[in-house]
């Protein structure tokens, strides 16, 4: 039987797309023969995911992308289908996350829980969206740039600051304040002069006043410690205890006192009862008399023959001397 050409070439053409076909799912990671576990994971960005990168647990590469799509219409989310190539137990708490590089390309990298239960054929692992290397470069830089323009236009008003200085009016009050710098200058070296400044000299005092103080350390202690004793002798006695005793005293003096000014009781009566004072006075008036008496006639009051014949004179009315009357003998 003659086959003919056209046969030959539809062959020949099926052939070719078949390998063709092969070839690109091989080239994407798709083995030709492979019916490993798959497992999904949804994500809310692939940036940098491409079908055949790398799945790693710990570093190691146990499977790769199979598949990228969307969830619905509203791309609320991105399925990533992983085919894993090693029969690795993945605990079901894992979660799984895009680890981008700067140059390498991305890759799913599955950071494992400690569940004891495994992720089966037909799971979705739990996912955690995460910068990538660039996303995290510019969100870094962002505030650098900002800074630096704001910096880029401090120099630029400080460049017109210094632009505006050299008009010839500004020119003037520039050397103006020159000169009175280098006068302040002066005025602050004659300060500032080690034998006549008047800063030096008041150093100098200060000097001197420590020195005293050093050398009077062991008075000023022995000062302090009297002093401390004083205020514990003043804390330990008993003053509250001594007003109180001092006040009652004052209090029975003042009673004492108060009953000398009325004219209750004895001595009351002796310093407030005029007729006492004078019935007193009289009394001892007539003591005076009558020893006066007994003296200048001891015989009317002794009959005694040694004194010779009884004296006839009459008795003494008042004392020879008076010394209870102001007025004298009466």
């Amino acid at each position: 039987m003659k086959i003919s050409n056209e046969t030959k070439i539809g062959a020949l053409t099926s052939i070719a797309i078949a390998l063709l076909y092969l070839g690109f799912n091989f080239l994407k990671g798709k083995g030709l023969f492979e019916h490993g576990k798959k497992i999904y994971a949804i994500f809310k960005n692939v940036e940098g995911m491409e079908i055949s990168n790398a799945v790693r647990i710990n570093g190691l590469q146990i499977g790769s992308v199979y598949d990228i799509g969307e969830t619905d219409k509203d791309l609320r989310g991105i399925l990533v289908t992983i085919n894993l190539k090693k029969d690795i137990h993945i605990p079901k708490n894992s979660i799984a996350s895009i680890n981008s590089g700067l140059i390498s390309s991305s890759t799913v990298v599955i950071n494992k829980g400690d569940a004891t239960e495994y992720l089966s054929n037909g799971d979705t692992i739990a996912t955690v969206d995460k910068l990538n290397l660039m996303s995290q470069v510019e969100k870094n830089i962002d505030p650098i740039v900002v800074k630096l323009n704001g910096t880029l236009q401090s120099l630029d008003s400080l460049v017109e600051v210094v632009g505006s200085m050299f008009d010839p009016k500004t020119k003037n009050n520039f050397s103006a304040i020159l000169s009175h710098l280098a006068v302040s200058s002066a005025s602050l070296q004659t300060l500032l002069n080690a034998q006549t400044g008047a800063l030096a000299k008041s150093l100098n005092n200060v000097d001197s006043f420590t020195s005293n103080l050093a050398r009077n350390n062991d008075h000023i202690n022995k000062t302090l410690e009297n002093l401390e004793k004083t205020t514990n002798n003043l804390a330990n006695a008993k003053i509250q205890e001594t007003v109180e005793t001092l006040q009652s005293t004052l209090n029975d003096l003042k009673g004492v006192v108060g009953k000398m000014n009325s004219n209750n009781g004895s001595l009351g009566l002796l310093l407030n009862d005029k007729k006492l004072y004078q019935n007193l006075e009289n009394t001892s008036r007539s003591l005076n008399t009558l020893l006066d008496d007994v003296r200048l006639h001891p015989k009317r009051y002794v009959n005694i023959s040694v004194f010779g014949r009884k004296d006839k004179n009459g008795p003494l009315s008042a004392p020879l001397s008076d010394s209870t009357s102001k007025s004298g003998n009466k």
